[in-house]
């Protein structure tokens, strides 16, 4: 059986003494534009890399500044973010966030039109920052809505949404950004290439956020509020918890190995002795990547009901190593296929790894969840490691990274989720 997800009770400022059980089922269900946006404005980054990286002529280590920047916004904004989580709620750190990111998008225009790689930097560090706040308000609030016990799997359903936008921006933006990209080994032709075609998605994006905030700012969401256990020290904070340290560090094995993937899906595709692939067909299968996380958070729904989370994490991370290994020692299809499969074995490592390190934190539940945003960091550091190995040697050597990463998940599903204090 599954170990409680929270020991502190939670009540609903909306309920009353002797009232029945809240109806959750319409804020979750709400809550799945936003898991949707955010997948699909983060995917779109796996569009964007190979897409600057030919405008400017630059290398893998400098193309990853993209990652350093957007997920860099996770380290600098994630503790603040929590707070402010803590003094607006859950639905006005939305609200907030929604904002937020659709600024960040409009900036897109200013910076295509000047041709700057500075400004198209500061415009996702902004679009990462409204994304920021949109997690910490979002993850844990899905995690406390509803019964402890089943938080693991309400969680991945949501994050099954998240998916969704993930496996739709690939195609979406590989249509409208990579489509007229030249060969990505043509730099003769980069001062050539219009810089304007990321403006219109990018327009349309802050658009659609700005929409969506409004739609959340109408609806009446339940609001929760932690009840004080009897037994609960006060003077603990969520950072003394041994579990959810070693789940920020999961948080950040977790991402870098995601994002160092797929990031890099392109590039690897294009290389002689893997497809061969145009960036137009190679963006295409990007899809496959992030399809296979969807598929596999909508089995996980269900089997995260039925199996151990712990196991079950680690399962999928011994899955991810294996397929890695297969890729990089492999050529051709083989090698292709076997890469985009990690994202079937991505799929639950999210959605479990935050539910595992929140379990008993209670009132420390939204700090909790800022210093697990700080974990995502990991998307911005690894991959920018993964650039620099990239260069130093070899785009092979380069998922040694990952499967790191994968292997430190592995651990922390059988051993390190256990909950103790570290004071």
């Amino acid at each position: 059986m599954a170990a409680p997800i929270s020991a502190s009770p939670l009540r609903s400022t909306a309920a009353t003494p002797g009232a029945a059980t809240p109806n959750y089922t319409p804020a979750l269900a709400s809550l799945t534009v936003l898991f949707f946006m955010m997948g699909f404005i983060t995917c779109l980054n796996d569009i964007l890399i190979p897409y600057l990286k030919a405008i400017f002529s630059l290398s893998y280590t400098q193309a990853n500044l993209i990652n350093l920047c957007f997920f860099g916004a996770y380290f600098v904004m994630g503790i603040p973010a929590g707070k402010l989580v803590q003094r607006i709620g859950y639905k006005g750190g939305m609200l907030t966030g929604f904002l937020i990111a659709a600024l960040g998008a409009f900036l897109f225009y200013p910076a295509a039109d000047s041709r700057s790689y500075g400004l198209f930097l500061g415009a996702l560090f902004v679009l990462a920052t409204g994304v920021v706040l949109l997690q910490v308000a979002g993850n844990p609030y899905v995690a406390i809505l509803g019964p402890p016990q089943s938080a693991p799997a309400r969680l991945t359903l949501t994050q099954a949404f998240n998916s969704l936008g993930t496996t739709v921006a690939p195609l979406l933006g590989s249509a409208l950004i990579l489509k007229n990209l030249p060969d990505l080994d043509t730099a003769a032709s980069a001062a050539a290439i219009d810089v304007k075609a990321v403006q219109t998605p990018y327009l349309a994006i802050g658009v659609v956020l700005i929409v969506i905030s409004g739609l959340l700012a109408m609806l009446k969401l339940p609001k929760i509020a932690h009840a004080e256990s009897e037994n609960e020290d006060l003077s603990r904070r969520a950072y003394h918890y041994r579990h959810l340290v070693f789940g920020v560090i999961g948080i950040f094995a977790y991402v870098g190995g995601e994002v160092a993937i797929g990031s890099h899906i392109v590039s690897y595709l294009h290389l002689p002795d893997v497809m061969s692939l145009t960036p137009k067909v190679a963006g295409d299968k990007v899809a496959y990547y992030w399809g296979g996380a969807m598929v596999g958070r909508f089995l996980g729904a269900y089997l995260l009901n039925k199996f151990n989370p712990g196991r079950l994490l680690a399962f999928n991370a011994l899955g991810a190593v294996i397929l890695v290994l297969i890729s990089v020692s492999t050529t051709g299809e083989i090698a292709m296929w076997s890469l985009l499969a990690v994202g079937l074995m991505n799929s639950i490592m999210f959605a479990t790894i935050f539910t595992l390190a929140v379990a008993g934190l209670g009132r420390n539940t939204e700090e909790a969840s800022g210093l697990l945003n700080v974990g995502i960091v990991g998307g911005a550091l690894i991959p920018l490691l993964f650039g620099l190995v990239a260069d130093a040697s070899s785009l092979r050597w380069a998922f040694v990274l990952p499967v790191l990463c994968y292997a430190y998940i592995m651990w922390y599903g059988l051993k390190g989720h256990r909950p103790a204090t570290t004071a």
